[in-house]
């Protein structure tokens, strides 16, 4: 990721600047910050798959709180990255994006070459396995056609009852 420089400027109607280095060549962006737009760059490209390893090994490694995101530029050379964590944030530190990309990001992650070359678990497997459960939980519920319905005896009367103060 390129650093970028604050520059002032106090002669200047605007006094500060942010300067960073001159990316030349094709501008990717190999992952969006609202995970709708699909790029097959990020999936096809060494850049991009490497860039879908980093944002694994960060979410693995702070547990699922936080992932960065909105990775783009030119080739390997970064700029403008977003950041999202939970509600709650992560020690201490609020992300710029909505905490929704970090679902997305774990269920749509799809792990490559990188990922498995640094051990990385599965997000797919996880959850997949998790989709799973529900749908049959939902397939073993009884439909209300067989559902057995049972009517219950008759309430006794108070006056059946014998009280132990008599």
């Amino acid at each position: 990721i390129i650093p970028i420089f604050l520059v002032h400027r106090p002669a200047n109607n605007i006094p500060y600047a942010t300067v960073e280095e001159e990316l030349v060549g094709e501008f990717v962006k190999y992952s969006v910050r609202d995970g709708k737009e699909v790029n097959f760059l990020r999936r096809d490209s060494e850049a991009g798959q490497k860039c879908c390893t980093f944002q694994h090994w960060v979410y693995e490694k702070t547990n699922g709180s936080l992932l960065v995101t909105d990775l783009q530029g030119v080739g390997m050379k970064l700029t403008d990255v977003g950041i999202a964590t939970l509600a709650k944030g992560y020690k201490g530190f609020k992300g710029n994006c909505s905490i929704s990309f970090i679902e997305q990001f774990r269920a749509l992650h799809q792990c490559n070459k990188y990922c498995e070359m640094l051990g990385l678990k599965s997000l797919r497997t996880t959850h997949q396995k998790q989709r799973k459960a529900t749908s049959m939980k939902s397939k073993n519920l009884p439909n209300s056609s067989t559902i057995k319905k049972t009517v219950p005896k008759k309430a006794r009367e108070p006056r059946d009852f014998i009280s132990s103060e008599h």
